[in-house]
């Protein structure tokens, strides 16, 4: 299968290389065409627009920030309805919702096209090493049929059910990414007042029972003060915001989520959004 890819960001790039490296990638589009020069260099078709990646494969791959944006990549202007025929499949990587996810496949399938929902979790980390998470909404039939695709980026892929429930899945996963995150930054900012030893915090944490996928994605990032990101916070805010619109919907109180929202949210608004996840109560307001 022939496999178009859009968007190739701090995610998307290193996903795209991995389905070069595989021989399934035939053709990039980004909006910023300076992040397409490797894959051109390499011999992949990079196109005018998503409509022109459409014409040339057989599975469309989006990777963009939130539901507006794919929105506007597969049903604007140039978009990928527009070059698509019969029997094209779109699989929808980013993190929006279960209802957005509802509602393209419902769209696509005016025009003949498939589509799945396949939001991934591991950060740029689990990107650059192919050990991505990868949870599947759609046809099972499609999903068996991708496999090999999901496989080249990923480690542990994961069909949870109909349309909708990749995202649904991801979103349970997001409340507890925010909430670990929120838990480690505080216990190292209690730790940095006790006068402990960073190093040896750090020993007991990612040994103990308070070890968890925050703890050994960003702790060492944090010692070293590094603060960029392998998933930024501003996205994180948008994806809790998903979480508690879905929570509202169904009558379910999560006072956790509600609080790891508030926090990334003013982290969003002191400017502080393209930092990664795990520098909330490191950043100085901008």
């Amino acid at each position: 299968m022939r496999v178009g890819f859009i968007g190739l960001g701090i995610m998307g790039g290193p996903m795209a290389t991995h389905l070069l490296k595989a021989g399934f990638l035939a053709a990039v589009y980004n909006r910023t065409r300076e992040k397409t020069k490797p894959f051109a260099e390499a011999g992949v078709y990079v196109a005018e627009s998503p409509a022109d990646l459409a014409k040339r494969v057989d599975v469309v791959i989006v990777m963009v920030s939130d539901a507006p944006d794919v929105e506007q990549v597969l049903f604007g202007p140039s978009g990928v309805v527009e070059g698509a025929r019969p029997g094209l499949i779109v699989v929808d990587m980013s993190t929006n919702s279960p209802d957005w996810a509802r509602k393209f496949a419902e769209r696509l399938a005016q025009y003949g096209i498939e589509f799945l929902d396949a939001p991934v979790t591991g950060g740029q980390k689990g990107a650059i090493e192919g050990t991505l998470t990868i949870m599947v909404g759609g046809k099972e039939e499609l999903f068996h049929r991708l496999l090999p695709i999901f496989k080249a980026m990923g480690r542990d892929i994961v069909y949870m059910g109909p349309v909708g429930y990749g995202q649904a899945m991801k979103l349970v996963n997001q409340v507890v990414v925010a909430l670990n995150t929120v838990a480690m930054v505080e216990g190292l900012k209690l730790a940095k007042a006790l006068g402990l030893d960073m190093d040896k915090v750090a020993e007991v944490l990612t040994r103990g029972a308070a070890r968890s996928g925050a703890i050994e994605l960003y702790l060492p990032k944090l010692l070293k003060g590094d603060l960029s990101p392998g998933f930024k916070a501003e996205h994180l805010k948008k994806d809790l915001g998903y979480v508690l619109e879905e929570a509202r919907k169904r009558g379910v109180k999560l006072p956790g989520a509600e609080l790891a929202y508030e926090l990334y949210r003013k982290m969003v608004e002191d400017g502080a959004g393209s930092l990664g996840i795990h520098a909330l109560g490191f950043y100085k307001s901008s």
